[in-house]
């Protein structure tokens, strides 16, 4: 805990101007950023005395270790900025108001030739209209169903629509008119462009000029004695105001406005959002915040208005903006709103009248959804609290292990050997710090050898991290191993290896997770996230002593002694700590041990994950792929034409020859190729118990059976094991 008089700036260094300040944490992360009019005044507040501070903002101002501000030249400036800011940080402290993104649209992709009318999630796409958003993603598709008869917009994927303009087709909702089928050309690109923008017209609330023009063009057909299409437009009418009566009419004039509402207490804040376009609801969305310092219900409005419009431009922003305090000062704020709109944005509070009426309603919604959180979260975190107390006592440690890291070591019978490392913050999963390991030292099957690298390839990298951003205290000596040298599992040195350069995984256990920047790529003043520079509080490895003691003695190499260490073996659930000869047995019902499950699980299933998805790739690999200039194409093209890579081996070259595409000279190469290539042999096809004489002919050219998906849980239908071993995989997948 550090005293903030030890990092206060000295009287007149801070300008009387305004700006954007941060607060950092002994690790140069960014844990508060915040904006005022003067900053000298407002960073005064901060270090005054500890007793007189509310306690969340003790707590940060405790947590930190430095303070800096950037000066701007107006309130505005300072918004956007501290916007910015907090969107590339995303400090601790700082009100974030969480499931924003969980909420459905209804989205229009007019960036397209032929726009698709569907449901999306997550941030937005340009050249996309939205609309909503909606409680339910069922809502959104009940409202289309109504709407696709009026107007028969595409709803089809990319694939399903190519292969209708393939085959000449159109889709089931061709054939019952709830689709114009742009696919096989029964409507031009821009026929279909002027329908796709009605749709959007009607949805966006002008919906009286569209019903007035059917019910003319309906007398219009009654006149014509045309009293089949009559009897359509009739039918249309009727669903058109179905469709309008799902949202009722809440304001007058057709007014386009945001009524933003707040409940709170002294803790925690909801917010209710409620999107009223053409006088009707159009969608609701909803927030929850902790407090992390003493606030105001018009800071939290601030906060909302921030992270409602930070990204919007144009019509997104309504011309009005109904909340129940105005932020202070509110000017900043408002004139932002207008620089995001284009044009003037009133920002007030509803006095009377229907709007206040609805406000009243958003309010009530506000109270109800703080209530409904608090209730489910009540026991989530009594639970979780208990759970790290219970661990620091069964483990003798000074304070709950608010950062917990867990590895697991993961092979088939000694091949792919991969480990995984999962973290948990505040006993709650954190996913975009996983990271997997390939282990490079060795090769086969040594869990404990394995365990030493991966951890002593972890924390040198902390190491590394902490002696450059100069973290060293007095008289305080690097690590060993933090010079060009690691220790391997035998005490010989290996030549040094860069632990973050692991890919980051996906919870699925595929590539795909957020792009981390590499710490050698940060400055010193940088506070964004950083492979592997924020040490846990305990490290939980999967296994029994040894697995315990490789870890221990990893870290004792390197010289670090203030992270706790312990194991949890699968058969009993027992905890092992280093040096003991007996477990710690914490008892079955004890929430500190499911915790440890959980965690253990979730690094075993990780680990899973990525050692599938190497052993899939292992298998994909075949004597082709060495062949120059055959690719996937070629290579799919030679296995339709002969059947099998048997029959294929068994081909002469002018044979080979006849695949269109091949010539004699990849002909020899891949006759080369495969001669020289053992067949495998006989296995057996686990999922009929099939004794086959030929891999061949078990798999395609990619070795992978039909269906698999590389990468997926779960053993293949026929994935090949030698002949006479056990069907059951688990005694040899770790």
């Amino acid at each position: 805990m550090a005293d903030p008089s030890s990092y206060r700036p000295k009287p007149g260094e801070i300008p009387d101007s305004p700006g954007v300040y941060r607060f950092r944490d002994e690790h140069r992360r960014v844990i508060y950023v915040g904006k005022a009019k003067s900053l000298r005044q407002r960073l005064a507040n901060y270090f005054q005395d500890l007793a007189g501070l509310h306690p969340r903002t003790r707590t940060m101002v405790t947590t930190a270790v430095s303070v800096e501000w950037t000066v701007v030249s107006t309130e505005v400036e300072a918004l956007q900025l501290e916007y910015s800011w907090i969107k590339e940080y995303d400090p601790r402290f700082n009100v974030k108001y969480r499931d924003d993104k969980s909420y459905p649209y209804l989205a229009v992709t007019m960036n397209e030739e032929f726009p698709r009318v569907q449901v999306m999630r997550g941030h937005k796409k340009k050249g996309v209209r939205y609309f909503g958003p909606y409680g339910h993603a069922w809502a959104i598709r009940d409202t289309v169903d109504l709407l696709l008869r009026v107007f028969p917009v595409r709803t089809c994927s990319t694939g399903v629509f190519k292969n209708a303009a393939r085959t000449g087709r159109p889709c089931l909702l061709g054939y019952i008119g709830k689709c114009s089928a742009p696919c096989v050309e029964r409507i031009s690109a821009e026929e279909h462009r002027e329908l796709a923008e009605e749709f959007c017209d009607f949805m966006a609330g002008r919906t009286g000029a569209h019903l007035r023009r059917l019910e003319q063009r309906m007398t219009e057909a009654a006149e014509e004695m045309e009293y089949e299409r009559a009897a359509r437009l009739r039918d249309d009418i009727g669903a058109l105001k179905k469709a309008m009566e799902k949202s009722a009419v809440v304001l007058a004039d057709a007014t386009d406005a945001d009524l933003i509402a707040v409940a709170e207490d002294e803790l925690e804040a909801a917010v209710q959002i409620f999107h009223v376009r053409g006088g009707r609801v159009r969608g609701q969305r909803g927030w929850v915040t902790d407090k992390v310092e003493e606030i105001t219900t018009g800071a939290l409005v601030e906060h909302a208005l921030q992270q409602l419009y930070g990204e919007e431009t144009g019509d997104a922003v309504p011309r009005e903006v109904l909340v129940p305090a105005l932020p202070d000062p509110v000017e900043p704020v408002q004139e932002w709103l207008t620089g995001r709109r284009g044009s003037g944005v009133s920002l007030r509070v509803p006095q009377r009248g229907d709007k206040r009426a609805l406000m009243e309603t958003v309010e009530r919604n506000a109270q109800q959804a703080l209530v409904l959180h608090k209730t489910k979260r009540a026991s989530d975190l009594t639970t979780r609290s208990r759970a790290l107390e219970e661990i620091a006592d069964a483990l003798g440690l000074d304070s709950a292990p608010l950062r917990i890291e867990c590895y697991d070591i993961s092979h088939l019978q000694g091949d792919d050997v991969v480990a995984s490392m999962v973290v948990f913050e505040d006993g709650l999963a954190r996913k975009s710090e996983y990271r997997r390991f390939q282990i490079k030292s060795f090769a086969g099957q040594d869990d404990v050898r394995s365990m030493h690298e991966v951890i002593t390839r972890r924390f040198r990298r902390y190491l590394a991290d902490k002696e450059r951003t100069g973290e060293w205290s007095d008289g305080e000596e690097p690590g060993a191993g933090t010079g060009g040298e690691v220790a391997g599992a035998d005490g010989t040195p290996s030549p040094a290896r860069t632990a973050g350069a692991e890919d980051v995984l996906g919870p699925d256990g595929t590539a795909g997770g957020p792009a981390v920047p590499s710490a050698s790529t940060l400055t010193e003043d940088d506070g964004r996230p950083k492979r592997f520079a924020y040490p846990p509080q305990l490290v939980v490895v999967d296994g029994g002593a040894p697995q315990v003691a490789a870890a221990h003695r990893a870290l004792d190499e390197l010289g670090i002694d203030d992270i706790a260490v312990c194991g949890l073996a699968k058969r009993l659930e027992e905890v092992w700590l280093p040096g003991d000869d007996d477990p710690v047995v914490l008892p079955r019902t004890s929430e500190g041990l499911y915790l440890l499950q959980r965690v253990r699980d979730e690094a075993h299933r990780f680990a899973i994950s990525y050692q599938r998805v190497k052993r899939a790739k292992r298998f994909r690999s075949g004597p082709l792929d060495d062949v120059p200039g055959l690719g996937e194409t070629r290579k799919q093209a030679l296995i339709k034409h002969f059947g099998s890579v048997k029959k294929l081996r068994a081909a002469t070259v002018e044979q080979i020859c006849d695949v269109p595409g091949i010539g004699r000279k990849t002909a020899e190469a891949i006759t080369a190729a495969l001669a020289g290539a053992v067949p495998a042999g006989p296995a057996v096809n686990t999922a009929t118990g099939e004794i086959m004489d030929d891999m061949d002919d078990m798999v395609d050219m990619d070795g992978m059976d039909d269906g698999e998906e590389p990468g997926k849980s779960g053993g293949s239908p026929g994935e090949p094991v030698s002949a006479g071993a056990p069907d059951d995989r688990r005694g040899l997948e770790r």
